[in-house]
């Protein structure tokens, strides 16, 4: 996904605000859900289940400043039968500037307990997974 840096991302200084990284990083994740067919408002508002996000982290190598062209890549992948993760790598001009991390948990949502993905996000989990491991298959062949 590629997404532009506005003035609302930024603080004072200037530069991103650090939480907004993890709204762009999700930005990018609902893009690639809605890409795959994935009906977002369903997803979002689904009476029986949700994916609630357990655990977030960044890393920041670069500033990212007002007007900067951002590229952001997904690499999810399923952790277990309840739990997936998706790594995001935040680029500038094919700079790393930095990488992002959700874990998510499925959980019905009227007893908040845990349950099985549903087959559309293994199948989403599992396409996006094997186009990450062709993308750095492909980066890996022009180093050479």
């Amino acid at each position: 996904m590629y997404r532009t840096i506005r003035f609302q991302d930024t603080d004072a200084a200037g530069v991103v605000y650090f939480a907004n990284v993890l709204a762009i990083c999700h930005e990018a994740y609902e893009e690639s859900l809605g890409k795959f067919g994935i009906n977002l408002k369903d997803f979002f508002t689904n009476p029986s289940m949700a994916f609630p996000i357990v655990h977030a982290s960044v890393d920041f190598f670069q500033p990212m400043f007002c007007g900067d062209q951002l590229l952001i890549r997904l690499m999810p992948q399923q952790l277990s039968n309840d739990r997936f993760e998706v790594a995001y790598e935040v680029m500038v001009a094919e700079v790393m500037v930095a990488k992002a991390m959700t874990r998510h948990v499925c959980i019905d949502t009227s007893s908040r307990t845990r349950r099985e993905l549903p087959e559309q996000i293994r199948k989403w989990l599992e396409v996006n997974r094997r186009d990450a491991e062709s993308a750095e298959r492909r980066k890996s062949r022009e180093v050479i």
